[in-house]
Order: C-alpha cells, then structure tokens, then sequence
C-alpha cells in the first residue's frame, strides 16, 4: 500500500518488520564505557516474514530494508501518507453504512472523526501541524481528504458494491517456508465466485512505463489469495484518488508463479544480507524523502552498529534488483 496502512497493521499483528517492544538495558552506541547511560530501544530480530511494502524497500535501497526491519529506525510522518492512511478509514468506513447512505456528503463528513480516531491511535501525527496553532494548515489539508473521497465517487458506486472484505490481513506460507503478508483495502465476490482484489492510492496513476511496478503489489496479493484459498484473482483493481484513475490486470498463473520466484530470490538476498551484516545502500532520486540520511555512508552518515550476530560472508554480495 501506498500508505502507512500496511506498516501499522504490521505492528499490531507483531510482524518482525514492524513491531517496537522496547527492550531497556542496551548501552547507546556511544556508551561502551562503565557507567554509560542506557537507552530503551526496540529488539532487534531477524526477518521472518515478507510484505508489500518491505520487499519494495529492500528493492529500493538494501540499507532502507535494514533501517526499518532490523534497526527499526523511527520516522516522522508525513503529511501525505497520514492523509493516504485517512483516507483509507474514511473509504472503509462507508460501507459500515446501507447501500443507499453511501454518498460523497457522507464520506466528508466521517473525515473529522476518522482523524479524531488516527489522532489518538497514532500520537506522532500531532507533530504535522505542531507549529500550526491556528490550524489554517490542517483545514487545508483535510479539505484535499475530503476532495480525494469526493472524487472516489466519480470512479466507483458504493451503492452497488458489497465488499466482502475491507481492510483484510492475510497471510501465507510458501512451500519455501517463506510467510507473505499484507493488508488488502477490499476484497469483492461476484455470485459467481470471482475475487476482485481493490486497492485505494491517494496519489496520481504512474506513466504507462512504470505500471508494471505499481502491480506488483497487487500481483503480491494474488499470490498470498491463490495460496491461501486456491483461486486466482479474476482482477486486480488499483484506485488513483489523485488523478481520477483506475488501473486494472486480470492475473493468470504464470503471473503469480513468476512472482513467487521473484520472492524467493528476493528473501534469499534479504537472509543472506542478514546473515553478512552487509546491508548496501542503492541511491536513486528518492534519497531524498528518505529520514536515515544521517545514518547512510551516501550522505556521509554512519549506520548504527549491526545488532544481529554475523556470520561469515556467503561469496560476493551482490545487488539486488526488480526484474
């Protein structure tokens, strides 16, 4: 998902990439000395377990996989994806309505509340609008929620559709031994048993170039369902809020066996990086949104000491890429 969506239900399901029990008793990276001060800080674990959202990391940048999963490095949030994770709830949260109540009034008017609901499970993202006292900046920004459930409308019926499933976590286990997981925003059944898998994204539709990459989180999600239930997906069904678009794929099996062998050798770099301690950086255009600059050797930055046991190098460690 696009949002912070995924990340959180992460944590909440106790996902070794996401969850924070803090452990108290471990020395700052400074504090080797006697009488150094102590820090709690989460454990460290080594990964079990592979989502949307972390396999796009470690394809991005290896060392972003290892901030985030192993070190498990705080973020601030962001404007963008608090909004994304709002409006998802908002979108959710209609369909708890009857058929004939789900209008565009209707969803606008949940957006105050579901906030109210983010403010108080998600703390942190009170810092967005901290030095907004008059809270001009936070209308703004929740009238571009309401504008992006609005134009939700002009895309989809809800007065037509009965999901079967809204925000689904599902999980699955590969013969490999690999465990898949993820949350899916909607899940649809046809009368005649076909699935449509829906996700919702807040911003624009990517160019015709880069669709492929964009599905494969969907692809990912048709493997997780094929796995669990043995149905392919009839259709695979990304929602643009940001641009008015919809992007559809009806997957076959080829798609998803090629998918699954992607994985697989994606988790056999992540364990054998793991295993190294040899997390490298990739960088590309989006170091720049990135919040560990201080932490990467791209930015003169040094990372925090490796906090899992390492073993010997397995061969040259090579770079890991999409296909």
């Amino acid at each position: 998902m696009e949002t912070s969506t995924e990340d959180t239900a992460e944590a909440a399901s106790g996902d070794p990439g996401a969850a924070v029990e803090p452990v108290t008793g471990e020395p700052t990276a400074a504090g080797t000395a006697e009488g150094a001060a102590e820090v709690s800080r989460p454990a460290a674990i080594a990964p079990a377990s592979l989502s949307p959202s972390r396999a796009n990391d470690f394809m991005q940048c290896p060392l972003l996989y290892r901030f985030r999963v192993i070190d498990r490095l705080p973020e601030k949030p962001s404007e963008a994806a608090t909004r994304g994770t709002l409006v998802h709830s908002v979108l959710e949260r209609l369909f708890d309505a009857p058929a004939t109540e789900r209008t565009a009034p209707r969803a606008k008017s949940l957006v105050p509340g579901q906030w109210d609901r983010l403010r108080e499970s998600r703390p942190e993202v009170v810092e967005l609008f901290a030095d907004d006292p008059d809270g001009e900046r936070l209308a703004l920004w929740l009238g571009e929620a309401e504008r992006l459930v609005e134009r939700w409308f002009t895309l989809e019926d809800p007065t037509r559709l009965e999901p079967a499933e809204r925000e689904l976590f599902v999980e699955a286990e590969l013969d490999s031994g690999l465990r898949l997981r993820g949350i899916i925003d909607r899940v649809d059944v046809a009368p005649t048993g076909e699935v449509r898998i829906v996700d919702y994204k807040t911003g624009k539709a990517p160019r015709p170039e880069y669709a492929e990459g964009a599905l494969f989180q969907m692809k990912f999600y048709a493997l997780v369902v094929w796995r669990l239930k043995n149905v392919i997906p009839r259709r695979l069904q990304l929602v643009y809020l940001g641009s008015g678009d919809v992007l559809t794929y009806d997957p076959v099996l080829a798609d998803l066996e090629r998918v699954e062998r992607k994985l697989l050798a994606l988790w056999e770099a992540i364990r054998q990086a793991t295993e190294t301690g040899d997390w490298r950086p990739r960088p590309t255009k989006l170091c720049g949104w990135c919040d560990h600059q201080e932490h990467c050797p791209e930015f003169g930055g040094t990372p925090p000491p490796y906090p899992l046991p390492v073993t010997s190098a397995i061969g040259e460690q090579g770079r890991m890429g999409p296909d």
